[in-house]
């Protein structure tokens, strides 16, 4: 549909870091709620859940935060669905894509200080160490393609260094 989207989360982690089991693809995508009725379409009911049109339509238009699920009836792998808002984080990884080939499809990916600064996020909210594993092995293996000055702006924007700091000092 050549809508805007970014793979992030545990699948993006493990691009740039250390393979690990995740049970599902997050996703930031930007979807105006004149195209709810062809994202429905283009995902057959007979091979996903989707939701109703319009519970999309709703969640496209939340702010912040709109959400949803996809899920493939046959493997049960589900896409959680995060809806872009504005968030000016959001807006700055979806212009940083990295676009890699998966199975010969061009796969946006989120850059990996996106990666990094969601899941410090996300370890100040849940206390998960899963996501300061994650990122010392991201640390670890991209060091060179990350970079440092711009993630650490986003650090102080979003008031992470506490967070930061605890990752960077996460054995693994």
């Amino acid at each position: 549909m050549g809508l805007t989207y970014m793979v992030t989360g545990g699948v993006a982690s493990v691009v740039y870091g250390d393979p690990r089991f995740t049970r599902d693809v997050d996703l930031v995508l930007e979807l105006e709620p004149d195209l709810v009725a062809s994202f429905h379409e283009a995902f057959p009911s007979a091979d996903f859940y989707v939701p109703p049109v319009e519970v999309l339509l709703e969640e496209s238009q939340r702010r912040p935060w709109g959400h949803f699920n996809l899920i493939h009836h046959e493997t049960g792998l589900r896409a959680d669905i995060y809806v872009h808002a504005g968030d000016p984080l959001e807006a700055w990884g979806l212009s940083k894509t990295t676009v890699l080939q998966i199975g010969g499809t061009a796969v946006a990916f989120a850059p990996p200080e996106y990666v990094i600064l969601r899941k410090l996020e996300y370890f100040r909210a849940s206390g998960s160490d899963r996501h300061l594993r994650d990122i010392a092995m991201m640390l670890r293996i991209s060091e060179a393609s990350i970079d440092r000055v711009q993630l650490m702006d986003w650090v102080d924007r979003r008031a992470l260094s506490e967070e930061w700091e605890a990752a960077t000092s996460f054995e693994v």
